[in-house]
């Protein structure tokens, strides 16, 4: 199989606004509209499609943001599977590759992501690849988890 990440532009924005997590997982993510709406606000936010041989099976964001003390911090900040690519192990490969594509751009530093506890599947799914909660929520109320 190929997986590719490619960064959303006009080529590609259609597909990605077609894509939608399952009904029970509405509550946990933002829409791609809202996504895209945040990273035209927020430069520092790299929105991307996830494709797997060519095909358009999820979208993430990334970025290096600032933090309260001045320093930046490493963020995977939105990542979903469309509802009918779910339970093939998408998942787990795209946060693979996202944990090693923001190393490679931004350097070896501590990655950050937040969660709604309550979204077992995606806690599970971080804590493996070896996130942890840091006691930390960001201004959604997410509990902020981080690796490294």
């Amino acid at each position: 199989m190929n997986y590719d990440i490619q960064h959303v532009s006009e080529t590609n924005r259609r597909e990605m606004l077609a894509l939608r997590v399952s009904e029970k997982q509405r509550g946990f993510i933002e829409t791609i509209e809202e996504c895209l709406a945040e990273a035209k606000q927020w430069k520092e936010f790299r929105p991307v499609g996830l494709y797997v041989d060519y095909v358009p099976v999820g979208f993430a964001m990334y970025g290096s943001l600032k933090d309260s003390q001045g320093g930046n911090n490493l963020w995977i900040d939105r990542m979903l599977i469309d509802e009918q690519f779910q339970s093939r192990g998408y998942g787990r490969k795209f946060m693979e590759l996202l944990i090693e594509r923001v190393l490679q751009e931004y350097g070896e530093q501590p990655i950050y992501l937040s969660v709604y506890k309550e979204n077992l599947g995606a806690v599970h799914l971080y804590e493996t690849l070896g996130f942890v909660f840091i006691g930390e929520y960001d201004t959604a109320g997410e509990e902020i988890m981080r690796k490294g």
